[in-house]
This record gives structure tokens, sequence and C-alpha cells, in this order.
């Protein structure tokens, strides 16, 4: 199971990105995918997650009506995009995958660190004028 992370940079607050998580090695539809974050000097925390089999979602809050996580069967690619960027949201963005069957809880209920043992190296955003 591989998980690749791309679409990271510098943006200006306001401004927008789309990272993009490609996955090979296992079953999309199995799994559940979860967008994290991690900024210097706090812990890594749930963005967004997505059933890859249905698609239901689950945002944190500070996120709602801002980001939009969605996949791509096909191209066995899950997406964030992220608009109105703020300069909290500045972090490493990881994507990291859990069998659905293993969740603690449903996927609209949020995403928990520990149900997801596969992970991506992480791509960095920062929101910066």
């Amino acid at each position: 199971l591989q998980l690749v992370e791309s679409g990271g940079g510098l943006v200006q607050p306001g401004g927008s990105l789309r990272l993009s998580c490609a996955a090979s090695g296992f079953t999309l539809d199995d799994y559940a995918i979860g967008w994290f974050r991690q900024a210097p000097g706090k812990e890594r925390e749930g963005v967004s997650c997505i059933s890859a089999s249905d698609g239901r979602t689950y945002y944190r809050d500070s996120v709602k009506g801002r980001f939009a996580i969605n996949r791509d069967k096909g191209e066995m690619t899950v997406y964030l995009q992220m608009n109105s960027l703020k300069p909290e949201d500045t972090a490493v963005y990881y994507c990291a995958a859990a069998p659905l069957w293993t969740l603690r809880k449903p996927v609209q209920s949020g995403c928990a660190e520990i149900d997801f043992g596969s992970w991506g190296q992480g791509t960095q955003v920062t929101v910066s004028s």
C-alpha cells in the first residue's frame, strides 16, 4: 500500500491549493482516506476524511465551508481542495488510509488518527503574505 501526496506550496492568505493523494497497492473502495496536518510545535490533527466506498465525508470545524474532499476511483486519487486559506492552515499535510471495517466510528463522525495505519510522506502548505 502506497500513498503519495502532492500539491503543496506557498500561497497568500485567501488563496487556494488542491492537494492530491495518489493511492496504489490496494482497493480504494475498501478504505477511508484521511487528510491530517501538523503545524510546528503542535499535534497532528484530522482535517477531513472520506469513505472511498460511499463518499461520506467529515470536516473539522475550522475548515468547513473552505475545504472539500473528493475521490476519483478511476485515478485512485483523493483530493483536498482548500479555498480561502488562512495563515493558521500552514502545516505539513499528510494523507492516510484505513480499512473501512477497522474504523472505530463512521467516517462522518470524524478522523481518528489511531485508525489510520498507512501514511504518505507529507506535503508542506504555507499560507503567508
